[in-house]
């Protein structure tokens, strides 16, 4: 920077022109006078050169004092203040006198000290915000007046992303900034109103709870931030416990009132003979024997669900068990005029460690569903190979009908407790209690091994069982 911009240049250029408009006065005044009084008057006018000359000379002097003592520091907290704005809080300036300059640059260092703290304090909450928002399992996002995303966690942006690549459709041509579908009705609302907003929403097959809140300033709503939680798994269990208590007091309530009615019966004597007399005991001991079968089909569950199940392990030839469940229903499908069959033996299938009561359980309920829905004339078989897998050995059981099938829509469901297909899989009256296949999952799952199903409308049914050779994993 030139001198003559500075401060002390300055200063320098106002006492030089200062002392050169008092030479120039007082010669102006005084040349007349001096050459008129004194002998040698060219001695006089060098003196008031010399005088002018040494007056520069000792202005210069203290210009360049004060550019020492004061433009120096000035510039050095000048340099040390750039360099705080590009962010390096440690810059500080050297303390060279006790005066107001050195006191300026003592207040400068203090003022650099607490901005440091102050960084290094705001850093650390920052982190120890983003350290929190990062292991938070909620996804947590916020949005300024616009729309815009101003801050959000992992979680929060793969939710973003995910919502942001589907098409919503009539909502999506009023959706403002980066606001997702999903969430702007809410958006919209906290804006409006200033207030926290707590909503569920669906989002395709998905549940999440929104709690949202406005983000005030002194000029007031600048954004919302949003916490939303997958309430998925929450809801899809709630949905369940309600439905389960529906279905089982539907399930109870129909023998019940049929023991009532028909042992109100039998107390009136409306049985005008022995024969019908015993036909309403008949029904009446039927009925108990479902209710009886529902209690403990529900308690068998209630302890696989809680792992109180005991299982008897040991080594058990395949070969042994489909023969014995062979043998149990053969009599009933030749009655039915069913054909049932069964694979050939193989040496090969011995699974290491698994129950067979358990097993043949397994097997039971699948055959049962399966005669309870094939009509006459077609056939069930039932099969058992070993075959390679990713997980190992594996014994792969089948049991195929030629019954009605289930609709593709109710396949995902049919392993849950009470879940009723269309009419053409639905029990009869005297049939089972609709916890069948949710208990041959489970029992499956207990050996370690996969039940699917595959099935098509009118088309028959095809289960089939995946069993590790070399027990549970």
């Amino acid at each position: 920077m030139a001198i003559w911009r500075s401060v002390v240049g300055k200063l320098w250029l106002t006492i030089i022109g200062l002392v050169a408009v008092v030479i120039s006065t007082i010669g102006l005044f005084l040349l007349n006078y001096i050459d008129l009084t004194f002998v040698d008057a060219g001695k006089i006018k060098h003196l008031f050169v010399y005088s002018g000359a040494v007056g520069f000379l000792l202005t210069t002097f203290f210009a360049f004092f004060l550019l020492t003592k004061i433009t120096q520091p000035l510039r050095e907290m000048k340099e040390a203040a750039d360099q705080i704005a590009q962010g390096d809080y440690t810059a500080r300036v050297a303390i060279r006198s006790s005066d107001e300059i050195g006191e300026l640059a003592n207040t400068f260092n203090a003022m650099g000290s607490e901005i440091d703290t102050l960084i290094r304090a705001l850093e650390h909450e920052r982190d120890h915000l983003s350290s929190v928002l990062r292991s938070m399992t909620d996804a947590v996002i916020s949005f300024n007046k616009e729309g815009g995303v101003i801050l959000t966690n992992p979680q929060g942006k793969n939710l973003l992303e995910e919502w942001n690549s589907v098409d919503w459709s009539d909502s999506d041509a009023e959706r403002r900034g980066e606001v997702p579908g999903p969430l702007l009705d809410t958006y919209r609302t906290v804006i409006r109103s200033g207030r926290e907003w707590t909503n569920k929403i669906h989002v395709q097959s998905e549940v999440y709870s929104v709690v949202m809140t406005p983000l005030v300033s002194s000029d007031g709503i600048r954004g919302a931030v949003a916490v939303l939680r997958d309430v998925t798994e929450e809801f899809r269990v709630e949905k369940l416990r309600k439905d389960f208590v529906a279905n089982v007091s539907h399930e109870i309530r129909t023998p019940l009132s049929m023991v009532q009615g028909y042992s109100e019966a039998l107390m009136d004597d409306i049985a005008a003979s022995p024969e019908e007399r015993k036909e309403l005991v008949q029904v009446i001991h039927d009925e108990s024997l479902r209710m009886g079968r529902l209690v403990r089909d529900l308690l068998d569950l209630a302890r696989m669900e809680a792992g109180h199940l005991e299982m008897n392990y040991q080594e058990l030839d395949v070969n042994a068990l489909l023969g014995r469940v062979f043998r149990k229903f053969s009599a009933l499908t030749k009655e039915r005029g069913i054909s049932l069959t069964k694979s050939e033996d193989r040496d090969d299938l011995v699974l290491a460690a698994a129950d067979g009561d358990r097993l043949e359980q397994v097997l039971t309920n699948l055959l049962d569903n399966a005669i309870r829905h094939t009509p006459a004339g077609a056939s069930i078989r039932m099969t058992a190979e070993r075959i390679g897998g990713s997980r190992g050995d594996e014994i792969r059981l089948t049991v195929e009908d030629e019954g009605q099938g289930i609709p593709q829509e109710d396949l995902p469901y049919i392993f849950e407790r009470f879940y009723k297909a269309d009419k053409a899989r639905k029990r009869d009256h005297s049939g089972g209690t609709g916890l069948g296949l949710a208990i041959v999952k489970n029992l499956v799952e207990a050996h370690g091994g996969k039940i699917s199903a595959a099935s098509e409308a009118g088309s028959g049914t095809k289960f089939t069982i995946l069993l590790p050779v070399n027990g549970r994993r």
